[in-house]
C-alpha cells in the first residue's frame, strides 16, 4: 500500500463492504505489479538501445522531499536502496531546474548517490517525470563509456519517461474507478488484456474484446491517423462490411470518424446511426447499415492517434452509461496503443543500426546463431560476407565525418539491394558490414559480393561540392568448410578479408579454409 500511495493508485476511503475492499487490494496490488512490469519493460529496452550501465526510475514520496527507488535495471551490484534526498547532486539539479542534466568524463571521485562507493560511469542523463505538468520523478541513466549523451538519445530517455508516466497515470485511473462490482469487473480484465498486449494489433483485439463484453458489438473497426498528412488509414475490421475495409485510406472531411479524431469527442450524440444521412468514414468505403454506433477518438496527451469504431445491430446499444465505460477503455486503450508504438520503437533502437537502418551488431549476432543451428539441422550451406570500406580514414580526414556517413549509408544501401529478404545484412561497427546467406555456397557468395563491390566502386557521391568514389573490400567464409561455429566462420571471412586488404584492396577473397583461395577484383 505504501507503493500504491506513492503512486497515487489509493482512492479515499469508502463505506465499502469486505468484498469491495477485497476488490480494492486486488486492483492495488495488480496495478503496482503492472506498474512495474510496464516501467522495466521500458528500462530494459533503453538499456539494451543505448548500451546503459545502469537505468533507474526515482519517484517522489509524499512531501516532496525523498526520492525512492521505483525500478531500475543495472549492470553494478554495489548500488544504495535509497530513498535519496531531493538535494543531493544531480538530483537536486534536475528537479531545481525542471529540465533534463547531462554530465560527461565524470571522475572516480564523483559522487552518484545512488552507488555506494566510486563512480563507475563516465556519463550520465538525468530526466524529469511529469504528470500534467506536476513532477513527480527523475529518470536517471548511465554508462561506463564517455560518450555524452546525444540529442537523440536524450529524446528516447524522456519518451521512456513519458513511458512511465503514462504506465503509471493508465494504472492509477483504473484503480481509481468509482463504479459497481460489475463495471470494475469489466474494467479490471479489460486492463489485463490491453497491460498483456505489445503490438499495435493486440492492443486493437484486446479493446474490441472488452468493448464487447460492455456493450453489443456486431462490428468494429480500428483507424489510424497521421498527424503530419492528416490523413486517415483503417487498420483493422472485425465483422462484416458490404467491402474490404482494411487498408483503405482517407483523408480528413465531414465523416464521423474524421469529425471525433478532430474534435476530440465521441460521436455520434446518442450512439444513433443512420447511413442514409451520415458518413462514417467516406461515401465509398461504407460499413453495414447499424441503428447504433460510436466512434471514440483515441488522444494521449491532447494528440490523436485513431479512432476505435463500433457498431451494433441492436438499437440504443450504446446508452449513457455504456457511452461512459467504452470512453474509459478508450483512453486507456488509447494510453496502451502509444506505450505499443513506444515500445516498438525502442525494441528498433535495439536492434536497429541508427545511421543505416541496417540490424546492428546484436541483432546480427542472434540471427546468425539461429540462421547456423537451421544450416546444421537441414545440412545446408551457409555464407558470411564482411565487406570494409577502403581507406575510409581517409574519407572522414579529407572531407568530415558526414560526408563519412554518406557513403556508408551508399555502401548499406548498395549491399541490402543486392540481398534477399532470407538474408541479413548488418552494420558490425565503423565501416564494416557483415552479410548472412542462406543456402549459399562459396562461389554463390564471391558473386554477390563482386556484384556489391562493382556497384559501389562505381557509385559517386557528390557532397560538399566535391564527388568522392570509393571501393571497398570483401573477405567470405562458408559453412561447414570454413568453420563449425559462428567464432571460426568469422575469424575466416575476417582473415580473407585482410588477405583482400593485403593484395591491394578493392577485391573479394573467399577463405582458404573453404579448399582453395579464390579472389576476384
Amino acid at each position: 500500500r505504501d507503493e500504491a500511495r506513492s503512486y497515487r493508485l489509493l482512492r479515499a476511503p469508502s463505506e465499502a463492504g469486505e468484498e469491495r475492499e477485497r476488490d480494492q487490494e486486488r486492483l492495488l496490488r495488480s496495478g503496482v505489479e503492472e506498474i512495474q512490469l510496464s516501467v522495466l519493460l521500458g528500462l530494459g529496452l533503453l538499456r539494451d538501445g543505448l548500451k546503459i550501465h545502469t537505468a533507474m526510475l526515482l519517484w517522489l514520496d509524499g512531501d516532496g522531499t525523498r526520492l525512492r527507488i521505483s525500478e531500475l535495471v543495472s549492470d553494478d551490484q554495489d548500488l544504495c536502496e535509497g530513498p535519496f534526498s531531493t538535494c543531493d547532486g544531480i538530483l537536486s539539479a534536475v528537479l531545481s531546474q525542471n529540465a533534463p542534466v547531462r554530465l560527461s568524463d565524470l571522475k572516480p571521485n564523483y559522487l552518484l548517490p545512488y552507488y555506494q562507493d566510486i563512480c563507475p560511469v563516465q556519463a550520465v542523463c538525468a530526466v524529469p517525470v511529469f504528470e500534467h505538468g506536476t513532477q513527480r520523478g527523475v529518470l536517471v541513466v548511465d554508462r561506463q563509456e564517455a560518450q555524452p549523451f546525444s540529442d537523440a538519445e536524450l529524446e528516447l530517455v524522456e519518451q521512456t519517461a513519458r513511458f512511465a508516466a503514462r504506465a503509471i497515470e493508465n494504472e492509477r485511473v483504473f484503480v481509481q474507478l468509482d463504479r459497481t462490482k460489475v463495471e470494475q469487473g469489466k474494467l479490471y480484465r479489460a486492463a489485463e488484456r490491453l497491460g498483456a498486449a505489445i503490438s499495435e494489433q493486440e492492443v486493437v483485439d484486446a479493446g474490441v474484446s472488452a468493448a464487447s463484453e460492455i456493450a453489443t458489438v456486431d462490428f468494429a473497426a480500428f483507424t489510424a491517423f497521421d498527424s503530419m498528412t492528416g490523413g486517415h488509414q483503417i487498420r483493422a475490421v472485425n465483422g462484416e462490411a458490404p467491402q474490404p475495409l482494411v487498408g483503405e485510406r482517407f483523408e480528413d472531411n465531414t465523416g464521423l470518424v474524421s469529425m471525433a479524431v478532430r474534435n476530440r469527442h465521441p460521436l455520434p450524440y446518442r450512439g444513433d446511426f443512420d447511413p442514409s444521412h451520415q458518413l462514417l468514414f467516406t461515401k465509398d468505403l461504407q460499413p453495414p447499415s447499424l441503428p447504433s454506433l460510436v466512434v471514440l477518438p483515441l488522444v494521449v496527451r491532447d494528440e490523436p492517434l485513431g479512432a476505435l469504431v463500433l457498431g451494433s445491430y441492436e438499437p440504443g446499444a450504446f446508452h449513457e452509461a455504456t457511452r461512459s465505460l467504452l470512453e474509459v477503455l478508450a483512453s486507456h486503450l488509447a494510453v496502451s496503443l502509444s506505450n505499443a508504438r513506444m515500445v516498438r520503437r525502442l525494441e528498433e533502437q535495439a536492434t536497429t543500426d541508427g545511421l543505416t537502418g541496417l540490424l546492428n551488431k546484436r541483432a546480427l549476432l542472434a540471427t546468425a546463431e539461429a540462421k547456423l543451428r537451421s544450416a546444421r539441422r537441414f545440412g545446408r550451406r551457409l555464407s558470411i560476407l564482411i565487406a570494409d570500406i577502403d581507406h575510409f580514414k581517409l574519407v572522414n580526414d579529407n572531407h568530415g565525418h558526414d560526408v563519412g556517413d554518406i557513403v556508408i549509408k551508399g555502401l548499406a544501401q548498395i549491399n541490402q539491394n543486392a540481398v534477399r529478404t532470407i538474408d541479413a545484412v548488418a552494420r558490425f561497427g565503423g565501416e564494416e558490414f557483415v552479410t548472412i546467406c542462406e543456402e549459399t555456397d562459396a562461389e554463390g557468395a564471391l558473386l554477390l559480393a563482386e556484384r556489391v563491390r562493382t556497384e559501389f566502386s562505381k557509385t559517386a557521391f557528390h557532397a560538399k561540392g566535391r564527388t568522392i568514389e570509393c571501393t571497398c573490400s570483401f573477405g567470405i567464409a562458408t559453412f561447414p568448410d570454413a568453420g563449425s561455429n559462428w567464432e571460426q566462420l568469422f575469424k575466416a571471412a575476417d582473415t580473407a578479408l585482410y588477405a583482400s586488404k593485403h593484395a591491394g584492396r578493392n577485391r573479394s577473397t573467399v577463405s582458404e579454409a573453404d579448399g582453395e583461395n579464390h579472389a576476384a577484383a
